[in-house]
């Protein structure tokens, strides 16, 4: 099996991300140096430990810190980047990584081999917490037989194994031993620097000058987390702030027109679905399952809550995904025969009470999820909203895994075996519904072994279709992206990642 080979079997998506520009945000503008960009991000940033954070929010700040071994490109290639090349054996169970030299830490240390084998040992190791330990499942040994060398070696091939380590903090490397001080504040070998974070208020980064891909035009960055989205526009609107992302949803037509702003929007920024804690006893009934999601009608909740910047979905992979089972249709609304479903599981109307819990983290979640339980009572469910903070929401749901139902979206999702093995797989580490499903898991660890991309392409439409038969989530839509900013920011059409969710403001500057 050929080098080249090998990594295609590993991308799925071939195709970029349909991104839009306002008429002013590629107006041509000599980059100049200086100025501090206050950023009002739509959510609040949690555990500051790269490795161990699963939140997008903390990620979306944490990418300006931290660089890669590797990454992808906009043709959703994966790139070289804290490695200067690597290449993969023949029989795909080694990869070795030949390190860029000169790379700065901001600790002032330079980095080398003894950093990505700290970094990849505390991944995969279990006592860490990491949320990425299943990407090393199959690592065999990690070794560094020089300063500016790394070999990897597996124990079976592991088609998407390299895709996996250029996203989500997979393959961020940190100083050696930093391991607990990240948590609080994160050392990395970023454009940028963490200088503070008041928590739930706001995180301050500076400008890092060592940075090994030249220095950033901007000084610092001031994320001011703001989750309510009229008091972002309200902001970026009076000047007190320079840039926004997520544009109120029912604004976004007006914002587009405003000649004083740029704006770019992108489609698709995530997907959204309601999920069920398979650990309760009513939700180990696929009936019950099925019965919730012919109560939901996706169009018009999609209309409601997002005021349609979305496009509904059976599936959670993205539509330029080629693994993306395009036969699969979404239940449409059946009160009824939800009804019937409920009370032959033993739930007549009246009889089933369910607690819903929501972030107000996302507005649009709680709004949902209003919609969703009058349309349970018209199935004759009690359904009962707990509206929890972004806090409340991550130690309770994705920790304690203390609840029935709940609602989440997930951003940065292209490669399928994050979606199929790490949201559904009985140990993957972003399975906080407690899914447990035999096929699921033979299929999942399949795929891992299969390099031929015509056969994983099969493997991952029929866990599509498992997931759908057996209603183990309910999907909903994908949601568009959006940011906005002031006439004076430069670079716009740089800030959005390939992966449509990471915001990187390596190359923004102010003009005044």
């Amino acid at each position: 099996m050929k080098r080249r080979d090998f990594l295609v079997s590993t991308i799925a998506a071939s195709a970029a991300l349909w991104i839009g520009f306002g008429p002013s945000a590629l107006q041509a503008q000599e980059p100049v140096s200086g100025g501090t960009l206050v950023w009002g991000h739509s959510e609040t940033t949690q555990n500051l430990d790269m490795h161990q954070t699963g939140t997008a929010s903390t990620s979306r700040v944490l990418q300006n810190i931290h660089d890669s071994i590797v990454t992808i490109n906009s043709d959703m290639e994966v790139v070289p980047q804290l490695a200067e090349s690597f290449e993969i054996s023949d029989d795909g169970l080694t990869y070795t990584f030949h390190l860029r030299d000169g790379v700065m830490f901001h600790d002032g240390s330079t980095m080398t081999a003894e950093d990505v084998v700290y970094s990849f040992e505390r991944l995969r190791d279990p006592e860490t917490g990491a949320v990425n330990f299943e990407v090393f499942n199959d690592v065999e040994a990690i070794e560094a037989p020089d300063d500016m060398t790394v070999v990897i070696r597996m124990s079976r091939p592991n088609a998407p194994f390299l895709a996996r380590v250029a996203e989500n903090g997979a393959g961020v490397i940190i100083p050696a031993g930093s391991g607990d001080i990240q948590g609080e504040t994160p050392i990395g070998a970023g454009a940028f620097e963490f200088v503070r974070r008041e928590f739930g208020n706001e995180v301050e980064l500076a400008r890092f000058d060592d940075y090994w891909d030249g220095p950033a035009y901007l000084d610092g960055i001031l994320a001011r987390e703001i989750t309510e989205p009229t008091v972002r526009l309200t902001g970026l609107r009076t000047g007190e702030l320079h840039f926004i992302n997520d544009i109120p949803a029912e604004r976004v037509a007006e914002v587009e027109a405003d000649p004083d702003l740029q704006v770019v929007t992108w489609a698709p920024l995530n997907f959204d679905f309601v999920n069920f804690n398979h650990d309760v006893e009513l939700f180990q009934d696929p009936r019950v399952r099925q019965a919730f999601d012919l109560i939901i009608d996706k169009e018009l909740l999609m209309q409601g809550a997002l005021w349609g910047q979305g496009t509904t979905t059976p599936t959670p992979s993205f539509p330029n995904d080629a693994s993306r089972n395009g036969d699969l249709v979404q239940r449409a609304q059946d009160i009824e025969q939800a009804r019937a479903l409920l009370a032959e599981a033993g739930y007549p109307p009246g009889t089933l009470n369910v607690v819903f819990k929501v972030t107000t983290n996302y507005p649009y979640h709680v709004e949902s999820a209003q919609i969703i339980a009058e349309w349970a009572r018209q199935a004759g469910v009690n359904m009962t909203i707990e509206q929890l903070t972004w806090a409340d929401w991550l130690s309770q749901v994705w920790v304690d895994r203390d609840f029935e139902m709940t609602m989440m979206n997930f951003f940065t999702i292209w490669e399928p075996d994050r979606l199929y093995y790490s949201l559904y797989h009985t140990t993957g580490g972003f399975n906080y519904r407690n899914i447990s499903d035999p096929l699921i898991d033979e299929l999942a660890e399949a795929a891992r072994g299969e390099v031929d991309p015509d056969a994983r392409t099969e493997i991952y439409q029929q866990i599509q279709q498992h997931i759908f038969d057996e209603a183990l989530d309910v999907l909903l839509w994908y949601r568009n992206g959006s940011i906005a900013a002031q006439p004076s920011v430069g670079g716009l059409d740089t800030v959005v990642h390939p992966n449509g969710s990471n915001l990187n403001f390596h190359r923004v500057w102010l003009q005044s």
